[in-house]
């Protein structure tokens, strides 16, 4: 497969800057291949939350996808990745994941990593949690998904948003067995 092919999906939940970080780390990996799916709801929340433009991250990507292409590769198990990334995950697409409501390229391609038994890392983005979002995350998570909310860490001593940011991405890295160096390991 030459390099390892990675997914993120960014979804319209704030906290958009946890995908944009995670695709600025990935594709400077020479052994990783990052395909990116950024929903229109995403992008409208990368306006409001980032100085960043939408052009400005989808050329940080090897390959963008368009959201609405249920043919696109990644929507086929054959289409081989080493997982997926949804940061940040709306409460709209947790809910499609765990249904198996394929509205989207992104639910699709989750499907696709639940089903081939490949890594997929949720950063849900809601609080405060009522009792039917904590049972959706507890449904995908029995299907196999790994739910990390972007909780912050303040053991590593945090100096700005950038610290929490990094913190969090690295974690979600680790759970898909990526090496990275975004995480102050603790007592390390």
């Amino acid at each position: 497969m030459g390099r390892k092919r990675i997914i993120v999906g960014i979804t319209g939940a704030s906290g958009v800057i946890y995908g944009v970080r995670a695709i600025s780390v990935l594709s400077k990996q020479p052994d990783i291949e990052v395909h990116l799916i950024f929903t229109a709801a995403g992008k409208r929340t990368l306006l409001e939350e980032t100085d960043y433009s939408v052009k400005d991250v989808e050329a940080l990507a090897h390959v963008v996808h368009n959201p609405q292409d249920i043919g696109a590769p990644l929507s086929s198990g054959s289409f081989r990745t080493a997982g997926m990334l949804v940061a940040p995950c709306s409460i709209r697409s947790l809910s499609a994941i765990a249904n198996g409501y394929d509205a989207n390229l992104i639910t699709r391609a989750a499907d696709v990593c639940l089903k081939e038994r490949r890594p997929l890392v949720l950063l849900v983005r809601e609080t405060p949690l009522h009792l039917g979002h904590l049972e959706t995350m507890a449904k995908v998570a029995s299907y196999g998904a790994i739910i990390a909310p972007p909780v912050p860490a303040f053991y590593n001593r945090p100096a700005s948003i950038d610290d929490l940011v990094d913190h969090t991405v690295g974690r979600a890295f680790d759970v898909m067995g990526l090496e990275n160096e975004l995480v102050d390991r603790w007592k390390e």
